[in-house]
């Protein structure tokens, strides 16, 4: 099993509580951004844009805390930038723990060897790894050489000394299918507790903006990638939201349900997208004009996402919102191999190139 079970009844019975108040608006996982500085320059990814004075800037553990504390989402990412390069990360983590947040910190996993003295393995506490595909794609996304291996030595470290392990990757236009599902035998291998994929959202300061999916290409994407599944792979996220992804149910956006929080303040209406900033959780929900996002909007700026930050909250949402989400989730859990006479190997060749990489965040 991908996720312990500790945390999927944390997660169960804090939605079933959201539905029992008549809460259609609640968060699931807060996207907590200490920082913007990285030790990479990915060319899928535009946070280390900004100015060297936003740069130099962190959260304090007080503000994550209030973040934390105001939100009340069970469950919190920590991406960036590089958690791991924030001075007060083993203090922010600690805190955490101690509230009983699960926590899912994301990391290039460069530092991650040396870095492991800070922490004391926890159910509470996972590093999420960006791993994009194997060797040479990783490489390429992350335009630096040598970074898999390194990250691959920092994965089985932690995993020796106990610590639980994820990998997140983001595919892009021109990803192999091949190579990902190869990818996820040497993940597997490995003993890392489960695998998150998300589709590339169309950053506008990300260098690169040349390789973002459109719903159509994602939908053939993960079709080719998850259909005929191995029995061995895991996952660490909702079925129904990989479903999603395969073109096989429909959701709407709900940005809420994964709110950013970063040294600006709560992010106007996700992770991804700034429209601006609230002071606190309560003005973003109320001020935020939510009809303006998301697919059946008409926003531009939303055609083609189908990101974790987006659409996982609402698969989560329909799995614990009626009897048919919660028998569609049983299902997909047990009947998982989405056998596709129509795809097999031979037919998984690359569109253009290499994956591209852009830091996005994990999904409960």
């Amino acid at each position: 099993m991908a996720v312990p079970v500790s945390q999927m009844w944390t997660v169960a019975s804090y939605v079933l509580k959201q539905k029992v108040k008549g809460r259609k608006r609640y968060p699931l996982v807060l996207m907590l951004e200490p920082l913007f500085r990285c030790n990479l320059a990915c060319a899928g990814c535009g946070k280390i844009q900004y100015p060297a004075h936003i740069l130099k800037q962190n959260l304090s553990p007080e503000q994550c805390f209030k973040a934390v504390e105001e939100c009340g989402a069970p469950m919190v990412s920590i991406p960036g930038g590089e958690p791991l390069m924030h001075p007060q990360i083993q203090e922010i983590v600690e805190g955490l723990i101690a509230r009983k947040k699960y926590i899912y910190l994301c990391t290039n996993a460069l530092l991650l060897k040396e870095k492991l003295d800070l922490f004391k393995p926890s159910k509470y506490l996972t590093f999420s790894v960006h791993m994009d595909g194997q060797r040479e794609h990783h490489d390429f996304s992350v335009c630096r050489e040598g970074t898999y291996d390194k990250a691959y030595e920092g994965m089985k470290e932690a995993l020796r000394r106990g610590f639980r392990v994820t990998t997140n990757t983001t595919l892009f236009d021109g990803a192999d299918p091949k190579s990902v599902r190869a990818f996820f035998d040497e993940m597997m291998e490995l003993g890392v507790e489960g695998m998150m994929l998300s589709p590339g959202y169309t950053y506008d300061k990300a260098p690169d903006q040349d390789h973002f999916l459109s719903k159509k290409k994602t939908r053939q994407l993960f079709r080719h990638i998850l259909s005929n599944r191995k029995s061995n792979w895991r996952f660490n996220q909702s079925v129904l939201f990989l479903e999603y992804l395969m073109g096989r149910r429909d959701y709407n956006c709900t940005p809420w349900g994964m709110p950013a929080y970063n040294i600006f303040g709560w992010q106007k209406p996700c992770y991804l997208m700034q429209d601006g900033y609230a002071d606190t959780y309560e003005e973003l929900l109320r001020e935020t004009k939510w009809e303006n996002y998301g697919g059946e909007s008409g926003n531009p700026k939303c055609a083609n996402c189908m990101v974790h930050s987006g659409y996982e909250a609402s698969a989560v949402n329909h799995t614990f919102g009626s009897l048919g989400g919660l028998v569609a989730t049983v299902r997909a859990m047990v009947f998982n191999k989405y056998n596709d006479p129509d795809i097999d190997d031979d037919q998984m060749t690359p569109s253009h190139g290499p994956l591209v990489h852009i830091h996005t965040a994990p999904q409960a």
